[in-house]
């Protein structure tokens, strides 16, 4: 798995122990807003970036709460025929101050506090809620977390969302990308068969931009491979 380090060097950074942790510390958080598995030395305009970190994540906290996330639709079209076969569900905020917040921004914040399970269940339901009320042969994506994969019920999860709002399963794409995989464990590739019998398909996104492996493809038997 891929490492992140934050430094910190005394006496620049800090005169105790303590203080050199929390250095340390924040140039880790750095590091992990940027996406993880880097390094950084502390700086003091970390202290700042700490603080916007912070009023993001209660803002995001509110902006759930108040149910003020939404879906936007991708098109997926088949080039042969020229034809859209379904739509990506991609989550967006629209900050009332900040105006709209990346999902690169606000996804890690979400992840690191665990408000992303609550936001992939919400986005999981919305998504299958108007699936239903598009033509049959439309199918539509959604992006698994990590985070949110751990989740020990996340297959009885998606059962009791296909049937309370109907969705056919095979109309459902649950896309993953390379970082669940990471450890390659049986647990994770157990799990995953537990979501594939119910009738869901399973994608692999974002292969080849990292730590990729041509023998995730031969653990897993994955409906689609979006190659990045």
């Amino acid at each position: 798995a891929a490492m992140s380090i934050g430094i910190a060097i005394g006496p620049q950074d800090g005169a105790s122990a303590d203080e050199l942790l929390v250095a340390a510390d924040l140039a880790l958080y750095a590091v992990k807003a940027e996406g993880r598995g880097n390094f950084k030395f502390y700086h003091k305009s970390m202290n700042a970036d700490l603080n916007d970190r912070r009023q993001l994540e209660m803002d995001l906290r509110a902006a759930i709460e108040r149910n003020e996330l939404e879906l936007y639709y991708q098109p997926l079209i088949d080039l042969r025929t020229n034809r859209v076969t379904g739509f990506e569900a991609l989550a967006r905020w629209r900050h009332p101050e900040r105006g709209n917040v990346p999902p690169a921004v606000f996804i890690p914040v979400a992840e690191d506090s665990g408000m992303i399970v609550a936001i992939g269940e919400w986005a999981l339901s919305e998504a299958c809620r108007q699936a239903v009320t598009w033509p049959e042969h439309l199918k539509v994506s959604v992006n698994l977390s990590p985070v949110q994969f751990l989740v020990p019920n996340l297959p009885s999860k998606i059962r009791q969302i296909l049937s309370k709002t109907g969705l056919a399963p095979q109309r459902l794409v649950l896309e993953i990308t390379e970082r669940i995989l990471m450890d390659n464990s049986a647990e994770i590739i157990q799990k995953l068969g537990r979501l594939k019998k119910l009738g869901v398909r399973i994608a692999l996104d974002d292969f080849g931009t990292g730590f990729s492996s041509l023998s995730y493809l031969r653990s897993f038997p994955f409906d689609k491979i979006k190659i990045d």
